[in-house]
């Protein structure tokens, strides 16, 4: 008896929790209310099944009970019982499966009208490319893969001159506009996944996969990979923008074309030598850092890395905080860089510096440290060289204390919360992984074997 009254309280409990519960979907932002509808039917009808069956077997918990007195019939087939099943579970199944036939028949027939855009990915990050005037994409090759073409794209194919490429982690999409999204990974499987648009599709490497949508409501839409694609899959994200038409075009001729990127100036160390007077003052004449002035080592970091960070000081990603007093005053030394040229002619002289080797500061236990570090390796490099590829700058060779302090600006979101420091986001789920202040030090103490 006490095994019946807990399969009726577990078949109640169920479906009260299905009717009460805070989870659920997201509200819908595409027209693939289709797809709401027969997850809706699929409830309906394994509901219905779940609650009949368990009723079912408390009944004959109960009206089969052991009695001594009672012989139990033996009946090894009944052919009638079988067939009732049988057809039961046949119309049950197709009438979860025929809708989404119809479905799918819809989602592998794209609109004639549709725009498209190419999402790609890579660990563990997102980019996007528009075609141009053309309207036409232009080819690509892993071959022609570098730091000056990450897309690569064919440059000798005339259809990729004015590709539109969007290197960060934010796609925008206009309203009420069917788009055709074409999926390609760069390294390994990835999965395209929207939520709100309650469609995705796997990327996988060496094809191109597609899905098409069209965005009902303006808003901001987080971009998750869904498909384990190594150890830091849980920071694959970015983000879909729908705005209006008129927005979108905006947004969309702010983006450099294939062919601008290419004829990109490229900076002039003997330029930036004079600008750099500026920062030498608190980096020293050498970029060697000066703990006295919280400045960081320059010394041995990427041009890339340096011209996005002095960037993100300009553009107030970097240094807008409250509780960044150090961040505020680079915020204003990098305003006296005027230009992107100037940003370039720095980096350019600060690539020309020796490569100086820190003093440690801080201890810690190596090997402790060295079991953290595997994860940060994997963009950092295991050596802590970095990696252009996942964006990733330089550890070896840096102030140990100016990273502990940029690490502890991240746990506590001081850096990285901004809308715009799409890595930075990465960063703050990343150093949640080191518990404490010991884990930290545990780490640099490992990151200083590197020097």
């Amino acid at each position: 008896m006490k095994i019946v009254i807990v399969l009726i309280l577990l078949v109640i409990a169920t479906v009260v929790f299905h009717f009460v519960s805070p989870w659920y979907f997201t509200p819908i932002a595409s027209n693939w209310s289709s797809i709401d509808d027969t997850i809706d039917l699929t409830f309906v009808i394994t509901g219905a099944v779940f609650v009949l069956v368990n009723l079912f077997l408390a009944y004959c918990i109960y009206r089969y009970r052991h009695n001594i007195k009672t012989r139990a019939h033996y009946e090894p087939e009944n052919k009638k019982l079988e067939i009732g099943l049988s057809v039961v579970t046949t119309i049950g199944v197709a009438a979860m499966l025929a809708p989404g036939l119809f479905i799918w028949s819809e989602f592998v027939n794209v609109p004639k009208e549709a725009h498209f855009v190419e999402a790609v990915g890579q660990q563990w990050q997102w980019s996007f490319r528009a075609p141009g005037k053309d309207e036409v994409l232009g080819k690509v090759d892993s071959r022609f893969i570098n730091e000056s073409n990450p897309f690569g794209i064919d440059p000798k194919d005339q259809a990729g001159q004015d590709d539109v490429l969007v290197f960060g982690n934010e796609l925008h999409l206009p309203l009420d506009k069917p788009v055709k999204l074409l999926l390609r990974s760069k390294d390994v499987l990835h999965n395209f996944a929207v939520p709100q648009f309650r469609v995705k599709m796997d990327l996988v490497p060496g094809m191109v996969t597609h899905l098409w949508l069209t965005p009902t409501r303006t808003g901001s839409f987080e971009i998750l990979c869904q498909e384990l694609c190594g150890i830091a899959h849980f920071v694959m994200r970015g983000r879909v923008i729908v705005d209006s038409e008129e927005d979108y075009e905006t947004w969309l001729t702010t983006q450099p074309t294939y062919a601008e990127t290419q004829n990109k100036v490229v900076g002039d160390p003997a330029l930036g030598q004079a600008s750099y007077a500026v920062c030498a003052a608190c980096h020293g004449a050498q970029g060697e850092g000066n703990i006295a002035l919280n400045a960081p080592n320059l010394n041995g970091m990427s041009d890339w890395y340096l011209a996005r960070q002095l960037d993100y000081y300009k553009k107030g990603v970097r240094g807008a905080h409250k509780d960044d007093p150090l961040g505020q005053q680079m915020k204003a030394m990098a305003a006296t860089l005027v230009t992107d040229k100037a940003v370039s002619d720095v980096a350019a002289y600060i690539q020309t510096l020796p490569d100086i080797v820190p003093k440690a500061t801080i201890e810690g236990d190596v090997e402790r440290g060295h079991s953290y570090f595997v994860t940060c390796g994997t963009c950092h490099g295991a050596k802590g060289e970095g990696k252009f590829g996942v964006n990733a700058p330089r550890l070896a060779g840096q102030h140990d204390w100016y990273l502990k302090q940029q690490i502890m600006n991240f746990k506590s979101g001081v850096r990285g919360n901004h809308k715009d420091d799409l890595y930075g986001v990465q960063m703050v789920l990343m150093s949640r992984i080191l518990p404490n202040e010991q884990a930290i030090d545990d780490v640099l103490a490992y990151i200083n074997t590197f020097n």
